[in-house]
């Protein structure tokens, strides 16, 4: 049987990166730490959890798999007391949940919608970040769904993924071009400015794409931006335009302060889904909103 104690002294070391650090965390002294994490290891079947340094400590392939687990175990044990004060007041949750900017957008909004009609009052937490993040942020328990573009590559290990949406890509302009037309190829485009994502992953690719299928390079005078608000609030003000997919654009199309322009070399829609831990139970929040995306899903 593991002690929970000894998980917790465990994880306060990694955190710390030695074992006086994770005694200073705890407030307890270094030979209790010290046994805590041997009676640790005896338990797992006599594995040593990582070795010591003068840099500190290195993780055992056994203690990187720990870790994972007990930075799981904390962040659920950090929502134990607010679930239950919630469940007291009526209110389901709390759910935390992360994703790109562009998916949670074209995503989570109507999400939200249907689930107020079906569970009414809940608490949910979102946080904006890139692929990568995301990936790491699921294996610690920080967060139980992301919201990314998916069929692009094979998910990290231990993450299965499902798509939900499909949505197509288009040049977006502001007033100041209207005078372009209703369709045109990338090529036509050499000679205007910019704003496309900074950010090096799915989405920034599958845009890099169109540019390789139009046969050009990317753009130079170009803004890096991962902000939607910020990039969709330049192209409205200026002559720059962007690439977006039309559900990431569309409050702004439908009044008419942007405008989407078919683009030739866009054969391909933009997937958008929900990455979570392959074979992981989610929370009953949690389970309603990935139902609730199923049972909308227009795929």
């Amino acid at each position: 049987m593991i002690d929970p104690r000894a998980i917790r002294t465990f994880l306060a070391v990694c955190r710390a990166n030695s074992i006086s650090g994770g005694a200073r965390a705890l407030n307890i002294s270094q030979p209790s730490v010290s046994n805590a994490i041997a009676q640790l290891e005896q338990s797992l079947g006599g594995v040593s959890l990582f070795e010591r340094s003068r840099s500190g400590i290195q993780l055992t392939p056994e203690g990187e798999a720990l870790l994972r687990r007990a930075e799981a175990i904390d962040s659920l044990m950090a929502d134990v007391q607010t679930e239950v004060t919630l469940a007291s007041a009526g209110v389901a949750g709390p759910l935390r949940i992360g994703g790109t900017p562009g998916a949670l957008v074209s995503l989570l909004p109507d999400a939200v919608r249907r689930m107020e009609a079906r569970i009414g009052r809940f608490a949910l937490h979102v946080v904006e970040r890139p692929d990568h993040d995301l990936a790491a942020m699921l294996h610690r328990g920080e967060i139980e769904l992301a919201f990314v573009t998916t069929g692009i590559e094979q998910p990290p290990e231990g993450i299965e993924e499902q798509t939900f949406s499909r949505d197509p890509f288009a040049l977006i302009v502001g007033k100041q071009n209207d005078h372009m037309p209703a369709r045109l190829s990338l090529r036509d485009t050499a000679h205007m400015r910019w704003v496309l994502p900074e950010a090096r992953g799915a989405f920034r690719r599958q845009v890099d794409a169109l540019f390789m299928a139009a046969d050009i390079p990317v753009p130079q005078d170009i803004i890096r931006c991962d902000s939607l608000l910020t990039t969709k609030a330049m192209v409205r003000g200026s002559q720059r335009v962007t690439i977006l997919p039309m559900q990431v654009a569309w409050a702004e199309l439908s009044i008419g302060v942007l405008r989407a322009i078919t683009i030739e070399e866009a054969h391909f829609a933009r997937s958008i889904g929900v990455r979570k831990l392959a074979g992981g139970r989610l929370s009953r929040l949690g389970g309603e909103l990935l139902d609730t995306l199923i049972h909308s899903s227009k795929l």
